[in-house]
């Protein structure tokens, strides 16, 4: 199963690269305006993903939801624990009610495909990869971010070969589909919401083809039950 994933995600990846040409980081205003919304409210996501982590052992792993992702989630024996609310449109019913505030922010933003509260261990690396879609685009928000010893935040994303640091309150729009990893470079929990966002201003085609796989992906998820 790893290796026909990797084959289609290479296959899909290929295709909108050669009809979407756009840098790793975009403009949020003009992609995603809901974002605002997000960041406005991010003390009290902090509060219910800290409500969370007090019994993280619930949470589980990444690769446990989706096993074709061990090489980057069980790679050295750190936890990434990701609680999913939202995932490409089917909403888990449970994860979204216990977590009231952000559930009412997925809900009424009708561009948000999926969404996740990531919980990445102390000293965790995620290695170097990409992801399989461009037909959407990651919105990354920090809620519970540690500071390394010059008061930066600890846990840095590296994206095409640049380094970012997504504090608390911070933000970044980006596209998953370039080279990144991820280094919590301290002795204490990250924790980040991730939303999957769909893409505005593709060519047509594109965006018909988007929509056709988002719902094929949503028939899947639907079909194993995660709602």
């Amino acid at each position: 199963m790893s290796a026909l994933y990797d084959l289609s995600s290479r296959a899909v990846r290929s295709l909108y690269e050669a009809r979407i040409a756009t840098p790793p980081v975009l403009d949020a205003d003009v992609l995603f305006p809901g974002a605002r919304r997000f960041v406005a409210a991010w003390p009290a996501l902090r509060d219910e993903a800290l409500a969370l982590a007090a019994h993280l052992e619930t949470v589980p792993r990444f690769h446990e939801l989706m096993a074709s992702q061990a090489e980057i989630s069980a790679n050295d024996g750190r936890d990434w624990r990701m609680f999913l609310l939202k995932a490409y449109g089917v909403e888990i019913a449970a994860n979204m009610a216990a977590c009231p505030r952000l559930a009412a922010l997925v809900s009424s933003e009708p561009d948000v495909l999926s969404a996740t509260l990531s919980f990445l261990a102390p000293h965790k690396h995620i290695p170097r990869h990409r992801g399989p879609f461009k037909g959407v685009l990651r919105f990354q928000l920090g809620l519970s971010v540690p500071l390394d010893e010059q008061g930066r935040p600890a846990a840095v994303l590296s994206l095409d070969d640049r380094e970012y640091r997504i504090g608390d309150g911070d933000s970044l729009l980006w596209d998953d589909t370039y080279p990144h990893e991820v280094w919590n470079r301290s002795d204490a929990m990250r924790i980040a919401l991730l939303l999957d966002v769909r893409r505005r201003g593709m060519p047509a085609d594109m965006a018909v083809l988007s929509r056709l796989l988002i719902a094929a992906v949503g028939l899947a998820v639907r079909w194993r039950g995660a709602g």
